[in-house]
C-alpha cells in the first residue's frame, strides 16, 4: 500500500466512521482488507482503494468500514460498570421513577451484543426489586454483521466462558450443539438497530442510562465533544453515562462530569454538583418515537 493510499483510506475511513487511524496502524489495515479484496476477487489492496476512490460500490464501502471498525467485546466486561449499574445507577432511579415504572437504557457500541445481554441479566436478576416495571434496553453499532449476530444470541463455548458465572450460563442460556444461545426471554428484552454515531440519532428519544464504552478511544478529540454534547441531550439531569476505563470527559465537555469514587460514570453538571442519587425525576419520553418497540 502506498503512503498516498494510505492517506486516503484514513480520510475514508475519518468521514464515514469517525475512525481515526495513526500512521502506525497500516498493518492493521493490510490484514483486515486483504480478506476484502480475495473475496471481492479485486486481488489487491490497490484495486479496492481505487475502486472506494471512484464511489461506485457501497457494498464494497460498507465492508471496508465494518472490517475496521468492529471490535471485541465479551460478558461482563471489566466488571466495575456493572457493579456501578446494580450498587449506584439502579437504586438511584428505582427511587427517582418509581411513579412512572419505566427504565430505558442504550448500549450506543454494542457489538455483537455481550454488554446489553449481561445488562439484561442484571435487570432479570434484580427483578424482584421491580414489580411491575417496563425495562427495555436498545443495542446499536455501525456495523449490521454484528448486529445480526446479536439478534441471534449465540455463542462459542469460548464466548460464553469469558466473563460470564457459570450459574448464569445455565440460567439464561440454552446449549445448541456446541453452542449456546441466549434465552427467548432474555432476547426479547433488547432491540437491536444499525446506527453510525456521526449521524443524528435524536429519533431513539431520551434514556435513563447510556453505555458509550470503548468507542470515543478511537475518535479524534472534536469528534468526542461533539458526540458526548449530543448524548448530553438523551439523557435528563439524573440520568448517567458510562464509559470505558480509558474514556474520560475532562477536556472535551461541560456537559458531563464524573461521579465521585465511580470510576467511568458520569452525571449531568448539576447532578453531581446537587450530589449523586439525586431523587428528582425530570421528564422522561415516553411513547412515539421513543425508539424501542412495543
Amino acid at each position: 500500500m502506498t503512503p498516498g493510499e494510505f492517506e486516503f483510506l484514513k480520510t475514508f475511513l475519518k468521514t464515514r466512521s469517525g475512525l481515526v487511524l495513526s500512521n502506525d496502524k497500516q498493518y492493521l489495515v493490510e490484514s483486515r482488507l486483504l480478506p476484502i479484496a480475495r473475496s471481492s476477487k479485486l486481488e489487491t489492496l490497490s484495486a479496492v482503494i481505487q475502486t472506494l476512490q471512484r464511489g461506485s460500490n457501497r457494498a464494497l464501502e460498507t465492508e471496508v468500514i465494518e472490517a475496521m471498525t468492529t471490535n471485541e467485546s465479551f460478558f461482563f466486561r471489566d466488571k466495575t460498570p456493572f457493579d456501578h449499574f446494580k450498587d449506584t445507577m439502579l437504586p438511584a432511579l428505582l427511587e427517582a421513577r418509581a411513579s412512572r415504572r419505566q427504565l430505558k437504557i442504550w448500549c450506543a457500541a454494542a457489538s455483537t451484543g455481550q454488554e446489553p445481554y449481561s445488562l439484561g441479566i442484571c435487570l432479570k436478576e434484580e427483578a424482584s426489586k421491580m414489580p411491575g416495571w417496563r425495562t427495555r434496553v436498545l443495542g446499536t453499532d455501525l456495523s449490521q454483521e454484528v448486529l445480526e449476530k446479536a439478534k441471534a444470541g449465540i455463542y462459542s463455548q469460548f464466548e460464553v466462558q469469558r466473563g460470564l458465572p457459570i450459574q448464569m450460563l445455565l440460567k439464561y442460556f440454552d446449549q445448541k450443539g456446541d453452542m449456546w444461545q441466549i434465552n427467548s426471554g432474555m432476547r426479547a428484552m433488547i432491540e437491536w438497530k444499525k446506527l453510525n454515531l456521526l449521524d443524528s440519532f435524536t429519533h431513539l428519544g431520551e434514556f435513563d442510562i447510556v453505555f458509550c464504552r470503548n468507542v470515543l478511544i478511537y475518535f479524534d478529540q472534536a469528534t468526542k465533544s461533539e458526540i458526548l454534547g449530543r448524548l448530553s441531550k438523551t439523557l435528563p439531569d439524573d440520568g448517567f453515562l458510562v464509559l470505558g476505563a480509558a474514556e474520560t470527559v475532562v477536556g472535551l465537555t461541560d456537559a458531563f462530569k464524573p461521579v465521585p469514587g465511580k470510576r467511568g460514570l458520569f452525571q449531568k453538571k448539576q447532578a453531581v454538583q446537587a450530589g449523586t442519587g439525586s431523587t428528582t425525576a425530570p421528564r422522561l419520553a415516553v411513547g412515539g418515537g421513543s425508539g424501542f418497540a412495543r
